[in-house]
């Protein structure tokens, strides 16, 4: 078994040109699963985005790390600041859990808190300089870089296709098979019309997941495009433009995150409640 590592022609050749910078910054590493061919701008079924893979991997042992380290070292008196971080953390999750579930499962919380503080730290890498990973990487001959994995549609569907699994999993477990499928006949219209209460619940449920993903790629790829745009400026604007926009960008890193977690809860809510 052989790997072979395409290396782009920027690495050996003059400065990118404007559109060619902007194209090379949007191609993730690609691992072709027929061929072990490593390298970039390929497609299918079977190609793997391993930029996307590793960093969303970082990032969350990243965080399960630091919330079990400062679990191990939780001491009764007065907590260190770490310690006040993780309990404001899990208490802000729960009363907002609280007051938007109105079932009795145990995993939602845990689950709100991990897509929250996943889904953030992901979209934290966006404020990493454009070219900072990517030249590093570079001078080990890996051609190509995405540092943000939810500017990758492939991982934003898959976090939503999860949490349209875990949607299916309550329907089943608060109404049973008989009640969910008298539920699919006869809501919202009546029996008598039961080929358009299919109908209407399948678009329903299907819109759930890619309106999740579609809401979280779109805004974190805008604003990945954004700062490679800016990085095409003369250096003594970039700076003052990039920052001008990281600030404004965090707001929306925190409010994606956010709008995730809370959909995941909304979501899940009403698939153990009645029609």
């Amino acid at each position: 078994m052989t790997t072979s590592m395409t290396t782009p022609s920027s690495l050996n050749t003059p400065p990118l040109s404007s559109n060619a910078y902007v194209e090379h910054h949007l191609h993730n590493l690609t691992l072709n699963l027929h061929t072990w061919h490593v390298g970039g701008a390929q497609s299918g079924f079977w190609i793997l985005n391993l930029d996307t893979l590793i960093v969303s991997w970082v990032v969350g042992l990243i965080f399960i790390g630091l919330f079990w380290g400062i679990a191990a070292r939780v001491k009764p008196g007065i907590p260190g600041p770490w310690q006040n971080f993780v309990e404001w953390a899990i208490e802000a999750v729960e009363k907002t859990v609280n007051e938007s579930y109105q079932g009795k499962s145990l995993l939602i919380a845990p689950l709100a808190l991990s897509i929250f503080a996943w889904v953030f730290l992901m979209n934290v890498m966006d404020l990493l300089p454009v070219d900072l990973i990517p030249d590093i990487l570079k001078l080990l001959g890996v051609p190509y870089w995405r540092s943000v994995p939810t500017a990758d549609p492939s991982l934003t569907f898959a976090l939503s296709l999860s949490v349209f699994f875990l949607i299916i999993v309550f329907n089943f477990k608060s109404k049973g098979p008989i009640g969910l499928t008298k539920e699919f006949l006869t809501e919202p219209f009546g029996a008598w019309l039961f080929p358009l209460n299919i109908a209407f619940r399948v678009i329903d449920e299907l819109v759930k997941p890619l309106s999740l993903s579609l809401r979280l790629f779109g805004n974190l790829f805008a604003g990945e495009l954004i700062f490679i745009l800016i990085a095409l400026l003369p250096w003594w604007i970039q700076w003052a433009l990039g920052s001008l926009w990281a600030v404004f960008h965090i707001l929306i890193i925190v409010i994606q995150a956010f709008v995730f977690m809370m959909l995941t809860v909304v979501y899940l809510s009403m698939a153990e409640s009645k029609h």
